[in-house]
């Protein structure tokens, strides 16, 4: 059994008492360990332990861009004075009337454009998942295309 195997039966404080050990008798050989431990997911940061695959790891930062994102869209509502707080982060007015509406409509209308991106972002990604999908679909039919007659051709 290699001793790789043995120490995850152990798990992380085996792993570390490794490293330990070859930090103090020759640091290169800690260091070696250390950076082993991490590549390979064993001490559970980095991707691999964390999100066993893409899919999990993709799901998980999308969640996190999502939440910017609506915090992000909290704060705009706030500094706009769109909010029931009564506009609290609205800020002062520059005293020009028109330049104040110039503001708030170029913010409306990249706000506007934000939104429109967005939206197609979700068609481009529905249309590469689409894609995937009609692809590994293809490939299982082929797949199963030969298979079939093989057993009746040699029965």
């Amino acid at each position: 059994m290699p001793i790789t195997a043995k120490l995850d039966e152990y798990g992380k404080p085996a792993w570390i008492a490794l490293i330990v050990l070859g930090f103090w008798v020759f640091w290169p050989l800690g260091l070696a360990i250390l950076i082993f431990t991490i590549w390979s997911g064993r001490m559970g940061c980095g991707y691999h332990a964390s999100y066993g695959d893409y899919e999990r790891w993709q799901q998980h930062w999308q969640h996190k861009m999502e939440r910017l994102q609506r915090k992000l869209d909290w704060m705009r509502s706030r500094i706009s004075g769109d909010s029931s707080g009564g506009g609290m982060w609205r800020g002062p007015s520059s005293g020009n009337r028109a330049f104040d509406e110039y503001r708030a409509e170029t913010l409306r209308r990249l706000e506007e454009e934000q939104r429109e991106f967005r939206e197609f972002l979700d068609r481009l990604r529905m249309a590469k998942d689409k894609a995937e999908f009609d692809q590994f679909m293809a490939e299982r039919r082929r797949r199963q295309g030969p298979e079939t007659p093989q057993p009746s051709a040699q029965g």
